[in-house]
């Protein structure tokens, strides 16, 4: 059991990111997609900051905005019963910062390529914009909402750097399979390292070729 608690955990963790992240990206996708305004360009530069931010640097600002001695990290303290940082919810905050540029990105294009027209039929016979977005825009963008998914989920499970940070490598409690591997083989545990690294391969690769095939269909 040892050796799966690390595999248990990293899919609990981006199963949660996954669907944050995924209802963040629709809601920004949606919301900027078909707008203009000031400020627009600035903000999407902002959106896309962690996609090219050394995972340090946004750990260290994850850190330093999130954790104990911060005004934030001791509200969420009192409101969770324990701090963000070095938890397994921790992992899951660096997920979603980390993965959100990828899913924005996806969704932004798949809803752009949607034909206003349509939308504006919709709007015509008295949809209000919820139901725009959710029996028109989603459905026709439906191959971009995968491919976010996919994208989103497979970023948020490998990653990293910002996690170790962030939530540490504490057993059962925010050790992922990426940091559980670095310290394995920083301990000279080459097995463990192999076996953990086959779970990530086979079951990137499993997520990734469903993808393909329900693209293709």
């Amino acid at each position: 059991m040892e050796f799966w608690n690390p595999v248990l955990l990293s899919l609990r963790i981006t199963l949660v990111a996954s669907l944050i992240v995924m209802l963040l990206g629709i809601a920004a996708a949606w919301l900027l997609s078909a707008r203009q305004f000031r400020g627009k360009t600035l903000l999407e530069t902002f959106f896309m900051l962690p996609l090219v931010l050394p995972p340090t640097v946004v750990g260290f600002i994850l850190l330093m905005l999130f954790g104990r001695t911060s005004s934030v990290g001791r509200l969420i303290e009192a409101v969770l019963g324990h701090p963000l940082v070095f938890h397994w919810t921790g992992a899951v905050l660096t997920a979603v910062i980390v993965s959100f540029p990828l899913v924005y990105q996806t969704l932004k294009s798949g809803f752009n390529d949607v034909d206003p027209l349509i939308e504006q039929a919709a709007r015509a016979e008295g949809a209000n914009e919820w139901q725009v977005l959710r029996f028109i825009t989603m459905p026709l963008a439906a191959r971009s909402l995968v491919t976010a998914y996919v994208l989103g989920f497979t970023r948020s499970i490998g990653e990293f750097g910002a996690t170790l940070m962030v939530a540490g490598n504490i057993p059962n409690v925010s050790q992922t399979v990426p940091t559980a591997i670095y310290f394995a083989v920083d301990a000279g545990h080459t097995g463990k390292a192999w076996a953990w690294s086959g779970c990530m391969i086979a079951f990137s690769f499993l997520l990734l070729f469903a993808a393909n095939r329900k693209a293709e269909r």
